[in-house]
């Protein structure tokens, strides 16, 4: 599929070798050579893992850590080409995956006090393989923050609660099916504004990717903007946030745009 930005958005900085803007004060052959930057665009893709991943079984389906692993890798390339992914435009400085290992809770179940050991469920078993076959992937750094033990804890399923407080059910009919563990990452956030910092006050890169949906990452997006940097956001064509739009020079989705399904039919065409 081609890749393509979203309706409406913002055109991404996509040729190394043009000046931006394309000047209509010049024609003819030999135009680009009049606009040539002597420096080529250099690019640091950045990835929340977490916002990936969760677009990804939107997008693609389900997929084992491997697979998963390698549509990131490639997902990431896929911004150094042109809007045709033909022609390469940029040269990569380092693709940056932002995640935190599974949590490595051992507790019970709220009720029936059955044994759990989270570190070694399918999930924390899926996690690992993935962290693992993007450390083999080319020009990947991990950067991995942490998820506390100390503060994962029980909480009531919101649909449970509403049925407690509306009188539909009794605190005796509650199953441990009716409670999920909540636990946070930390550090995550921190370490992607700060090699945003990083990469713009340092003249490493001059231009930067960032895949997520996030607008906690406005003063980031911010600053490197301050700082001469071309900021691209890469929503996998969810929808974001006003405030996050105005604060970046481009909005520009690779992946396969999702299909919308029929609500009493199969999958809709295509637009």
């Amino acid at each position: 599929m081609e890749p393509s930005s979203a309706l409406g958005s913002k055109p991404s900085l996509i040729d190394s070798g043009i000046a931006e803007p394309r000047g209509s004060s010049f024609s003819g052959p030999g135009t680009g050579d009049l606009l040539r930057h002597v420096t080529p665009i250099v690019t640091a893709v950045m990835v929340d893992a977490g916002f990936f991943l969760k677009r990804a079984r939107h997008v693609f389906g389900s997929l084992s850590p491997e697979a998963a692993a390698k549509k990131l890798h490639r997902l990431a390339l896929d911004h150094l080409n042109d809007n045709k992914g033909r022609q390469r435009t940029a040269r990569l400085y380092r693709i940056f995956v932002y995640d935190a290992p599974p949590v490595a809770w051992k507790g019970h179940t709220p009720l029936g006090k059955k044994s759990l050991d989270l570190g070694k469920s399918d999930p924390a078993l899926w996690r690992h393989k993935f962290h693992d076959t993007l450390r083999g992937q080319r020009k990947v750094a991990l950067r991995m923050g942490e998820i506390p033990t100390s503060q994962v804890r029980w909480q009531l399923e919101p649909d449970a609660l509403k049925d407690l407080t509306n009188g539909k059910r009794r605190w005796d009919e509650l199953t441990d099916d009716d409670f999920r563990l909540d636990f946070r990452q930390k550090g995550v956030d921190m370490r992607l504004g700060l090699d945003i910092a990083s990469l713009s006050y340092k003249r490493q890169v001059n231009q930067i990717v960032l895949i997520s949906g996030d607008a906690d990452f406005v003063p980031a997006a911010k600053l490197a903007r301050r700082e001469g940097i071309d900021f691209i956001l890469d929503p996998m064509w969810a929808t974001i946030r006003p405030d996050l739009f105005e604060h970046i020079d481009g909005l520009r989705s690779v992946c396969p745009k999702p299909v919308k399904k029929a609500k009493d039919g199969p999958a809709a065409n295509p637009a």
